[in-house]
């Protein structure tokens, strides 16, 4: 009889579901010891198993425990991290599923400014736009009325035209090239981490993307080298479908809008996680400032940043390198010896762009 096991998500909801006192079998960073307990423990973890062949259920949770070597975060024996000599030792010698938290700190380095600093954020430099209130400009009800602020800003704010990646977007990149990224989550909107080389499968732009774009009334998907061709010559762009007269814009998530639906899988990567870094975020937007308090309880969680921000500091496990975020970010490439690596991909990205 065959044997049908949940996916791996499934697994680690059900691992979830289970606290180490019910399950005391369970030895953290061993898949199969989870298999084998959920096995024990849960009438509906598997369909079809014969009660007289548990040798084919011992064989199928090693196999399963096989396929996700390297995968299943073990935090025993997790080393104290205190400086950024720690911090670049333990991704050198230990880190192979670091997920990354990025927000628009990042990007001031590039010349855009932030949204929420005082003075110089973008929600306080909008008057030229004479909005009721300064996030109308990525709110959907807005934009449905007017939408001449939205596109008079993305004008500015599309990826490769005034601006691009810095030293951190160029670092995220070396930690996937050195096999030590599992995922960049990013609250950015101007693209910089795909400019510089963040694959798809490695990136999730939770606020949206310019890289596509739709319809804002029927969803219809449309040539985003068009749409912003006609947004940087100053034109609305409208649906292309046939009795449709809705505008098309960005997948940028604006107020009133849904995240992605596969935001929610770092519910699924940072039970995976072996480090989480956070750079340039304040972590006052949910949800996906959650991401930070999400992570288990041993997972190293290293933050670069002006300031200290949110729950960080809070845990023994935490790291916080505060000052300039390029310096710290260059200190850090420093001490893991990378520094020919970054110099290296820097021009790549020069020449490619010319």
């Amino acid at each position: 009889m065959s044997l049908l096991i949940t996916s791996s998500r499934s697994v680690l909801r059900q691992v979830k579901s289970y606290s180490v006192f019910q399950c005391p079998a369970i030895h953290e960073g061993n898949l199969s010891s989870v298999l084998r307990t959920l096995y024990r423990q849960s009438s509906t973890f598997c369909v079809g198993l014969p009660c007289c062949r548990s040798s084919c259920w011992s064989w199928q949770c090693d196999l399963q425990s096989s396929r996700h070597i390297g995968l299943w975060s073990s935090h025993q024996n997790t080393p104290t991290l205190k400086t950024v000599t720690d911090v670049a030792k333990f991704i050198k010698e230990r880190a192979t599923n670091v997920l990354v938290m990025v927000g628009a700190g990042i990007s001031t380095p590039s010349g855009i400014p932030d949204f929420r600093t005082p003075g110089t954020g973008l929600y306080d430099n909008l008057q030229k736009y004479n909005l009721p209130y300064p996030e109308a400009i990525f709110d959907i009800h807005f934009f449905m009325m007017d939408p001449r602020p939205f596109f008079a800003l993305a004008q500015d704010l599309y990826p490769g035209v005034n601006y691009k990646p810095n030293v951190v977007h160029h670092f995220l990149r070396l930690l996937y090239e050195e096999e030590k990224l599992q995922m960049v989550y990013t609250q950015n909107i101007d693209g910089l981490e795909r400019l510089a080389g963040i694959p798809d499968t490695k990136l999730m732009e939770a606020h949206g993307t310019f890289a596509t774009a739709s319809c804002t009334l029927c969803g219809k998907m449309h040539n985003s080298n068009k749409v912003k061709q006609a947004i940087i010559e100053g034109d609305i762009p409208m649906c292309e479908a046939t009795n449709c007269k809705g505008k098309v814009k960005p997948d940028i998530v604006f107020f009133g809008e849904n995240l992605p639906p596969s935001f929610w899988d770092y519910h699924q990567h940072i039970h995976f996680t072996d480090l989480l870094l956070i750079i340039g975020t304040s972590l006052e937007v949910y949800p996906f400032a959650g991401i930070a308090d999400a992570v288990g309880t041993q997972t190293p969680r290293v933050l670069i940043n002006l300031n200290a921000v949110g729950s960080l500091g809070r845990r023994t496990t935490d790291v916080i390198l505060t000052g300039d975020l390029e310096e710290s970010v260059h200190s850090l490439v420093r001490e893991l010896g990378w520094e020919e690596k970054l110099k290296a991909l820097e021009k790549v990205y020069e020449n490619i762009v010319g």
